[in-house]
């Protein structure tokens, strides 16, 4: 089963991947930043650049058992995350 998600930030897209076998990564405009291989939960971080030309740090929380949620965090600040498969 595959799970995605995207937040746009600003010109950026950030999208996170979740697979029962591949594990979880997360990108940042179609380059990967970060992936794990864990079973009930799993902390992916990366970094986006601002319109203003700065490094804003991302955080990804995803976990669940049967169903996974994903919140993502952008320079401390929850965003709002659009669930896509």
């Amino acid at each position: 089963m595959k799970s995605e998600w995207i937040v746009k930030y600003e010109n950026s897209e950030i999208k996170v991947v979740n697979t029962w076998f591949n594990g979880e990564s997360l990108f940042v405009n179609n380059e990967l930043q970060d992936e794990r291989f864990g079973f009930f939960g799993s902390d992916l971080t990366g970094h986006v650049i601002s319109e203003n030309g700065e490094r804003k740090p991302i955080k990804v929380n995803l976990g669940g058992a049967f169903i996974i949620s994903c919140r993502v965090f952008i320079d401390d600040k929850k965003m709002t995350v659009e669930k896509i498969k």
